[in-house]
């Protein structure tokens, strides 16, 4: 089991032999029960390393999520959580107000889709920046896109909160370009896409909404900041003694 690379069958092998033995278990059932904790540990250590590489910002999931609360239609959370749409390599807009949820139902959709086997990636729009200035000078922007459409979802969020430089303008394009029927993004805004063009050369911007959504599924959020009202209604800290 060291040679062939099974910690999770070679560490349970001790315990589970003297069961065995005590219990006069059948030799296909000990080997089925290595089997099974091999692939058990496997899996857990696979979701782990995906879950990392995601670089999701706070680890929420579906379980802390109250659809009812959601502004966002319920029969559209729940064609969306089928992911059926990823197969296709159909995109997801949420555009709405700063606090109606936007960022949490894609965070937990994220997880979803890391949870079923598949790889996410997640960016502000400030980091598409950093990449393209880090790897302008050495023309391996188009290299670098290459590798982050290795995910399966690619998760660009809070567009529209700060001012889109020349850099980030770009990063935005060349990724939901190269993405372009072959990887599925999702965006999170405050403004709908067909604003872009206020936060970015107009001819960047068209092309860009172009290609995004051509293949989307658009979702508006409104109404008041979850966070705000928590906040006032004393749910944001934990009360002290």
């Amino acid at each position: 089991m060291r040679q062939l690379k099974m910690p999770y069958a070679r560490a349970l092998a001790p315990e589970l032999i003297a069961t065995a033995r005590a219990q006069r278990w059948e030799p296909v059932e000990v080997i089925k029960a290595l089997f099974v904790e091999e692939v058990t540990g496997r899996s857990r250590s696979m979701l782990a390393t995906r879950r990392k590489a995601a670089g999701f910002p706070t680890g929420k999931t579906f379980d802390t999520w109250d659809e009812s609360a959601s502004s966002i239609p319920v029969p559209t959370q729940h064609a969306l959580r089928t992911l059926e749409w990823i197969g296709r390599k159909e995109n997801v807009v949420v555009c709405g107000p700063s606090g109606t949820g936007k960022t949490f139902f894609l965070e937990a959709l994220g997880q979803q889709i890391v949870e079923a086997g598949m790889r996410v990636a997640w960016f502000r729009l400030e980091d598409l920046g950093a990449l393209v200035r880090a790897h302008r000078s050495d023309d391996s922007v188009g290299r670098v896109v290459a590798r982050i459409l290795r995910a399966d979802l690619i998760v660009v969020d809070d567009i529209g909160l700060l001012e889109v430089g020349a850099d980030a303008a770009e990063g935005l394009y060349r990724l939901v370009d190269a993405a372009y029927e072959k990887r599925s993004i999702a965006v999170s805004s405050n403004l709908h896409p067909a604003g872009f063009d206020a936060l970015m050369p107009k001819t960047l911007a068209t092309a860009t909404v172009d290609r995004l959504l051509h293949h989307a599924h658009v979702c508006q959020t409104s109404g008041d900041s979850i966070r705000l009202t928590q906040a006032l209604a004393g749910k944001g800290v934990t009360p002290m003694n």
